[in-house]
């Protein structure tokens, strides 16, 4: 079943009610301010992957002022980086992203590309990132599909309660159907369901008395039917190798010389996973290793 024939509705009467609510409840986050600019866009989307906001916002304001430029950033080591992630998380987005201010410094004159293709092709961008990038920092027409976007999505026109666990080609061809044909009011309705999945259509708890379009969603007015698809992944942490990789990772952050292996050892009991977390931050290319058993973050 289509979106359309879901809802017996048009994408059209979805934008404007959308939108509005929208410009009267949007977040006052830095980088959706005139002065964050395409590279604050572009940093508060690597920071944001899998990361809420609230944890975002303290790293990246000092990130900004640290390095308010693509080169001020691919001036420093990448372990600088890596150090001033602290604990967001998945910090081979750090590295990722002083790939990409590099590449912007070398090939763009430190300008953050306008052009899609152009942004698709720094290291570490992906089809999202590309299209966020384009759509929210220069006000382009791209589908920007984040996981708040493709449940509202999944909700309101596809009529179920949570989209696959990987974006799909019907979800991308749906999301292009739903785009408003004018560039600007596209852009803004990427930023608007972004944000209507962040505040009210939440993964638990949606609050359907709130929400602009509940008079057309497709699966409150099927009774809200629980999920039928495979089971939805979880966000374990404890005792996993991405717990143990934070903790080495955080004696590395704090120290100002190279880091002997006894240190890293006292993090952890157990050796063998702990030798694996650490094998494995070497190979991203997170820690580097040194004669004598010492480690510290990459100077190149």
């Amino acid at each position: 079943m289509t979106a359309m024939t879901a809802t017996q509705t048009s994408p059209a009467s979805l934008h404007t009610p959308v939108i509005g609510w929208f410009e009267q409840h949007a977040r006052d986050l830095p980088w959706r301010r005139p002065e964050a600019g395409a590279w604050g866009v572009m940093v508060s989307e690597f920071m944001l992957q899998q990361t809420p906001v609230n944890r975002v916002l303290p790293v990246y304001e000092q990130w900004m002022t640290r390095w308010p430029r693509p080169a001020d950033l691919a001036a420093e080591p990448p372990g600088e980086a890596v150090r001033a992630w602290g604990r967001l998380g998945y910090p081979r987005r750090a590295l990722r992203l002083h790939g990409a201010a590099q590449a912007i410094t070398e090939r763009h004159g430190g300008d953050v590309p306008s052009e899609h293709a152009q942004l698709l092709a720094l290291p570490g961008i992906g089809e999202y990132t590309a299209a966020a990038v384009a759509s929210f920092a220069y006000g382009q027409r791209h589908a920007v599909l984040d996981t708040n976007v493709r449940r509202v999505f999944a909700r309101a026109a596809t009529g179920i309660q949570y989209p696959p666990n990987a974006t799909t080609a019907a979800e991308r061809k749906l999301a292009r159907a739903l785009l408003p044909e004018e560039d600007e009011r596209a852009a803004r309705w990427a930023a608007a369901t972004m944000e209507l999945g962040a505040l009210v259509c939440t993964a638990k708890n949606e609050d359907c008395t709130r929400c602009p379009i509940a008079s057309q969603c497709a699966w409150r007015l099927a009774g809200k039917p629980a999920h039928q698809g495979p089971p939805r992944r979880g966000q374990t942490y404890a005792g996993t190798d991405r717990q143990v990789r934070g903790r080495l990772l955080a004696v590395l952050r704090e120290a100002v010389t190279p880091v002997p292996q006894s240190a890293l050892d006292a993090v952890w009991d157990e050796p063998v996973q702990r030798a694996r977390a650490l094998d494995g931050l070497v190979s991203d290319g997170l820690v580097e290793p040194l004669a004598g058993g010492l480690y510290r973050l990459p100077l190149s």
